[in-house]
């Protein structure tokens, strides 16, 4: 989870997560490695908790990135979404 003070915490916002019928929600996606980043963040694996920075666009880190829990699978979900132009 990303950490914050107490001067940095007026640059963060809660997402109401909105559904839609073509995308989802961008908050409970799980995404798998290779894929595509579909949001600039901060994402978190679920096999073994650690997490990156990603850019839209750019591909998620291979299984071999680092070590993994491999019973647990390996995917990314979005923590963190940050605003690029």
């Amino acid at each position: 989870m990303p950490y914050f003070t107490k001067d940095t915490s007026q640059y963060f916002h809660e997402e109401t997560p909105k559904v839609s019928v073509l995308g989802g929600d961008p908050w409970g996606t799980a995404h798998k490695i290779g894929a595509e980043v579909p949001h600039s963040g901060i994402y978190r694996c679920t096999g073994c908790g650690d997490e990156i920075t990603s850019n839209k666009g750019d591909k998620f880190p291979p299984q071999n990135s680092h070590q993994h829990n491999v019973l647990a699978g390996v995917a990314w979900k979005l923590v963190a979404r940050t605003k690029t132009k």
